[in-house]
């Protein structure tokens, strides 16, 4: 149990970025790496916030604000400049290294003695891993059940739609670059939230801690997709939650068998080339069985 409770407090909390990720990456169809500036950049917002003065709330507002204004220039380095998707995103993650350095005023801030979500929301004589696994399932809930509406809605369905299908979209009056932003903003709006969640649960921002972020955003997505399948939108946005959780779930047991945490970025890339992979040995496996019957 005392492993059980902060693998899915972590899970929930990473969850966000998750979401932000598959926004992104399979609703968009863009590999967007703002992911990595971005993350940060909600840690760094809302830490700063915090030793303010402000409140945890209006903090994270902040965080998210943050993370929309660095999907919006992403998205006009992309739209407008005709920048490709990876390379815009390549270029925000770099100039958010220093835009984070310029809003901390350091590399690392220290939330040890500052009244966070967690702390100031604490329900007596419970742990700070029940509250963060608590705020963290209602946060996730209301943002799975928000996506899920917006991307019902005219516009939400025109941004799926110019993932599917761009020239169909555009055929029917739709204004791409707009859609385009518009995922841009609300995916890295997300993964900035979930950089301000998890500094709060560490106790601390740092300028890098946003290295390696869109590997383990891929990484909840795919092993959701393979584990929990994909048949409908509602169930890819449940996929992916299970999947960041899934995700944590494996780093903890490989961590408690000893594994060096130095190797852990190297086990993040093999496992999510190994999840890639599996459709496609699947794919083989079910054309073998079909022959031999």
């Amino acid at each position: 149990m005392d492993l059980i409770i902060p693998t899915i407090s972590q899970g929930l909390l990473w969850s966000l970025l998750a979401i932000g990720v598959y926004i992104t990456f399979r609703v968009l169809d863009i590999a967007d790496l703002t992911v990595e500036g971005s993350f940060p950049l909600g840690a760094a917002t809302a830490a700063a916030c915090l030793v303010a003065g402000w409140s945890p709330i209006p903090s994270m507002i902040a965080a998210a604000f943050a993370g929309m204004l660095g999907g919006v220039v992403t998205g006009i380095l992309c739209t407008k400049l005709k920048i490709p998707a990876l390379l815009a995103g390549i270029l925000t993650m770099i100039a958010l290294y220093s835009v984070n350095l310029h809003i901390m005023g350091k590399a690392n801030l220290s939330l040890l003695q500052v009244d966070t979500i967690f702390s100031l929301y604490a329900i007596s004589g419970m742990s700070q891993a029940n509250m963060i696994l608590i705020i963290g399932l209602i946060t996730v809930v209301l943002t799975a059940v928000g996506c899920y509406l917006f991307f019902g809605t005219e516009i939400g369905a025109a941004i799926r739609a110019t993932g599917c299908n761009p020239h169909m979209i555009r055929a029917n009056g739709v204004n791409t670059d707009i859609t385009i932003i518009l995922g841009l903003l609300l995916s890295n709006a997300l993964v900035a939230l979930s950089g301000a969640l998890v500094a709060q649960a560490n106790g601390f921002a740092d300028v890098g801690m946003g290295v390696g972020t869109i590997v383990i955003g891929l990484a909840s997505v795919i092993i959701g997709e393979v584990l929990f399948g994909t048949r409908s939108f509602k169930n890819c946005l449940i996929s992916v939650i299970l999947g960041s959780i899934a995700y944590r779930a494996v780093i903890a047991i490989v961590l408690q068998m000893g594994m060096p945490p130095n190797d852990l970025k190297l086990f993040t890339a093999i496992l999510v080339a190994a999840a890639l992979s599996m459709p496609l040995f699947q794919s083989k496996f079910n054309k073998r069985k079909a022959a031999k019957n």
